[in-house]
């Protein structure tokens, strides 16, 4: 049966499924959805993704408080180092599949992780941010348009396979990570990280969902509606799109589900590591604070508070883990290999 993604291929701008293996002209970001484009992708998780993601590309980093300095060079290396270890830096040739706007390969490029970065990522306006945002650090990262269940790359072309937060969204995981495996080469790394958990992911929106309602009534009240409300055109947007976020979020993981699910694809030295407790409960109703408000109103002085609070209490999460079920955490993590003596 064919995806809703390609029959909208003959409509200029709009998404299409990227072709297997060919070198295909790129689809153009398309960052507005009609309604019948959002009806059709309720029936189609592929392009619910394509749809939502190009939209949120045009505020994705700031949504989501995406930088590229310091503090977000960090946080990507000590994602990468709590999964893989800090051995074999830095990897010749990378590749990430569901890039967004490249946040974790252009700040493990900073960081000395990876050198020569290459992003995938389904939707169009995402690899044109990443690309963008490689440029505006001074570098160049290959991109294209690619469905992570058929990455168009030859066998054993990258050293490295970096995610964070994409898997979730992706229908056939078995199939994503043997992709992942097959472009590697012999004893090439994947590594993984930020996926929901399943008891994580069930509070996280919950306050999420709570800090939402809170947030937007109390800032409509008459004392603070000028200078804290959104407009009702924004939140009216934000809710139309954000709608879809129930299609494009496909699952939620076990970390020992998820680890048998590499394995089933041929991966080796599969691991995973659990992180973030109470950062999430303290992280995510911040998240959704922040973009239910005149983003004006807050300053640097909280962009510090909000990150040295997160920071204080991953600090307390790591204490807790040797009394803390591992699938309690919010994050899950994972890293494999190609087995060294893996023939295509």
């Amino acid at each position: 049966m064919s995806s809703h993604v390609e029959e909208f291929a003959p409509i200029p701008s709009t998404p299409s499924t990227p072709s297997t293996r060919g070198t295909p002209e790129d689809p153009v970001p398309h960052p507005v959805a009609t309604e019948e484009e959002v009806a059709a992708a309720w029936g189609d998780p592929k392009l619910a993704n394509v749809l939502y993601h190009d939209w949120e590309a045009q505020s994705y980093d700031s949504k989501w408080s995406i930088s590229f300095d310091d503090r977000c060079i960090a946080y990507a290396r000590d994602r990468f180092v709590a999964a893989a270890g800090a051995a074999g830096w830095p990897y010749a040739k990378s590749l990430e599949v569901g890039c967004g706007t490249g946040f974790f390969s252009l700040n493990l490029r900073q960081a000395g992780v990876v050198d020569e970065v290459h992003v995938t990522d389904l939707s169009p306006g995402m690899v044109e941010a990443a690309r963008q945002n490689a440029r505006r650090l001074g570098f160049e990262a290959q991109g294209r348009v690619a469905d992570a269940e058929r990455l168009p790359y030859p066998d054993e072309t990258f050293d490295v396979v970096v995610g964070h937060a994409v898997i979730h969204h992706i229908p056939d995981v078995e199939l994503a990570f043997a992709e992942m495996l097959r472009v590697l080469r012999p004893g090439g790394r994947f590594v993984i990280c930020g996926e929901p958990t399943r008891y994580g992911d069930r509070v996280a929106r919950k306050l999420s969902q709570a800090t939402w309602w809170l947030a937007t009534r109390a800032t409509h009240l008459a004392p603070l509606r000028r200078r804290w409300a959104r407009s009702k055109e924004e939140l009216d947007e934000s809710s139309r799109a954000a709608a879809l976020e129930s299609v494009v979020d496909l699952h939620t993981f076990d970390p020992d589900a998820l680890a048998r699910t590499a394995e089933r694809a041929g991966a080796a030295d599969v691991r995973t590591v659990t992180e973030e407790l109470t950062a999430a409960w303290f992280g995510w109703p911040v998240r959704t604070f922040e973009y239910a408000v005149n983003p004006d109103r807050l300053g640097w002085g909280w962009a510090n508070f909000a990150y040295r609070s997160w920071q204080r209490l991953s600090a307390v999460d790591r204490l807790l883990k040797p009394v803390v079920p591992a699938e309690l955490y919010y994050n899950v993590s994972i890293t494999g290999i190609r087995p060294p003596n893996d023939a295509p």
